[in-house]
């Protein structure tokens, strides 16, 4: 059903010419599908992007899209439609979840440097300098690892 498709482009321009004999909108699992005729080629509307069957999720949607092309006589084949189908897409709502969470670390993180940074520099800051807590870090580090062996 889809080895044949056609772009908006295209389409666009055999209306304008007069060459659309015919047009059918197909219910499909998910959706409706767009086929015109002209000439003797039957073809299918293609998505942009994708270059692959362009599906219109409502009916009402492909009627306007048919008449702002200027075709206002076509027919409608709902033998295939499956309304039950979900044409949703999880991964793009988990894709999206994910975004939204990670903006708002980033806001976090922005707002933690933020604060680190006024606090840094108070006139009453202290500064530590980095061989000092190099060395308290080896200390407590050492202590874990014995504490860790006599627990074993």
């Amino acid at each position: 059903m889809t080895g044949n498709t056609i772009d908006h482009n295209t389409l666009s321009r055999l209306v304008e010419i007069g060459a659309v004999h015919a047009a059918h909108v197909v219910g499909q699992a998910g959706g409706w599908a767009l086929s015109v005729q002209y000439g003797m080629a039957d073809t299918f509307l293609a998505a942009q992007r994708s270059g692959k069957l362009r599906l219109f999720r409502k009916l009402e949607t492909v009627m306007l899209y048919l008449k702002k092309l200027g075709i206002s006589h076509f027919d409608v084949d709902a033998s295939a439609y499956d309304a039950e189908t979900d044409r949703k897409r999880p991964d793009r709502a988990e894709s999206l979840k994910r975004a939204h969470e990670a903006a708002e670390h980033d806001a976090w993180f922005c707002e933690q440097v933020e604060q680190a940074l006024i606090e840094a520099d108070a006139p009453n800051a202290v500064s530590i300098p980095h061989d000092v807590v190099m060395v308290k870090l080896k200390a407590r580090l050492d202590k874990m690892a014995t504490q860790a062996g006599m627990e074993s």
